[in-house]
């Protein structure tokens, strides 16, 4: 699975460009359910495998799936958005913000569903930062990463990958 820093595709005029200028891999600082902080639920790195699949470098180490990629990005039915790892409900519909940038883009998450961490990417042996740095977002229960909280067109937005959740259709 090829992988990319999402800032690095949200910051370029055109996803495509993105896309083809940045094709370095994006991880997390701290992988999924690896950090001190005791989850609800927890599988052996193989049981996470055999349950994720392809997916696994995404929910458990923190890489970002392609833009587009994700067969729910462009969802708009009434629903919920569960954590693909543990089923525990992430969003609401209601809260979610049609961007075409190819992830899926909230506006909260549901209350007590998540867990923030600080992610720094690059070089940080000099001095830290602060325009490297963002918010990081794991599911509460489980750990599994979900995507990033993020200054997109003017809004603070949590940009989650698709492959992090699975779409319930309201009844």
């Amino acid at each position: 699975m090829t992988s990319i820093h999402r800032r690095d595709l949200l910051r370029g005029s055109t996803i495509l460009a993105g896309a083809l200028a940045l094709p370095k891999a994006g991880h997390a600082d701290v992988p999924a359910g690896r950090d001190p902080f005791n989850y609800q639920i927890t599988r052996t790195d193989a049981e996470w495998r055999a349950r994720l699949g392809e997916d696994y470098a995404i929910l458990r180490e923190g890489s970002t799936e392609m833009p587009m990629s994700s067969d729910i990005w462009a969802e708009s039915r009434k629903g919920r958005y569960d954590c693909r790892g543990c089923g525990l409900t992430q969003y609401r519909w209601d809260t979610k913000v049609n961007l075409p940038k190819g992830w899926l883009f909230f506006v909260a998450s549901e209350p007590n569903a998540q867990l923030m961490s600080q992610d720094i990417s690059g070089d940080m042996s000099a001095e830290r930062n602060i325009l490297n740095t963002e918010i990081e977002v794991h599911c509460r229960r489980c750990g599994s990463h979900m995507g990033h909280i993020l200054l997109v067109e003017e809004q603070v937005l949590h940009c989650i990958n698709g492959a992090s959740l699975d779409f319930v259709q309201a009844a």
